[in-house]
């Protein structure tokens, strides 16, 4: 098979399990409503909870284990990020920020572009700042079709976020192309204002196909470190789960 019918072929799966996963978490909320009001701000996951479309497995049930989500360590919680307030898009200031996420497997440098995607980098900085990544899993490594590894979800679930979404695409290459070292915001499929915390670091170059509401928001690039996940790319899966086999932790992250 073709490497673009093999993209294809994922993309069209993947938008299965979006509004699989997606469904699920409407109802999770509906039965949190029924029990008290009040809970649900707690629990509350923002929109922005879903992987970058091309991002697929097959098949298991939603309720089971939503895929490309390996069932997390006991009882990750979720976090509000900046209060569960958009940050405002001119904290970027429009200039390029500089870093380096500190992770279990290695230390990975970042550079930002704030002049480019405002709202992005606003959004990153912030969290960045009040340690909202530290000690969080990347909980989603794909080795087929595309190459990325998303983190950025403190539940490890794939369904987590700070609380709000924002959009619309930001900075979204024309040709659908995601060269390795890409940092780029993950969304849900169709929605361009479903964007949260997480994100996803391209270590091959992929193409990712647009959908409705575009392609996906880059919002800086890998300047050292990209060895570092090429390693975990390279040491695989779990069994039965997009989870890395060996779990990779930030455990931190610096910007300035």
């Amino acid at each position: 098979m073709s490497s673009k019918r093999e993209r294809e072929n994922a993309h069209r799966r993947h938008e299965k399990w979006q509004a699989r996963q997606v469904e699920a978490q409407r109802a999770r909320q509906r039965r949190t409503r029924t029990v008290a009001v009040g809970v649900v701000g707690v629990l509350a996951l923002g929109i922005g909870v879903a992987a970058v479309a091309g991002l697929t497995r097959g098949g298991e049930p939603v309720e089971a284990a939503p895929t490309g989500a390996a069932t997390a360590p006991a009882a990750l919680p979720a976090r509000t990020g900046n209060g569960g307030a958009v940050p405002d898009p001119a904290l970027a200031e429009g200039r390029t920020w500089t870093g380096t996420l500190r992770t279990s497997a290695g230390e990975i440098g970042v550079e930002l572009d704030g002049a480019a995607a405002p709202q992005a980098v606003a959004n990153f900085v912030t969290l960045a700042d009040e340690g909202y990544f530290d000690d969080t899993l990347c909980h989603r490594l794909v080795t087929t079709g595309i190459h990325v590894l998303q983190c950025g979800d403190p539940t490890a679930t794939g369904q987590g976020g700070p609380g709000y979404a924002w959009g619309p695409v930001e900075n979204a290459p024309a040709d659908d192309v995601y060269p390795a070292g890409t940092i780029a915001m993950a969304r849900v499929s169709g929605d361009g204002a479903s964007m949260g915390s997480q994100f996803f670091l391209v270590y091959e170059d992929s193409q990712i196909p647009s959908d409705a509401a575009g392609g996906y928001t880059v919002f800086g690039r890998i300047t050292s470190g990209l060895d570092v996940v090429q390693a975990i790319a390279d040491a695989g899966t779990q069994d039965g789960s997009e989870r890395p086999v060996t779990d990779v932790t930030i455990e931190g992250v610096e910007i300035q």
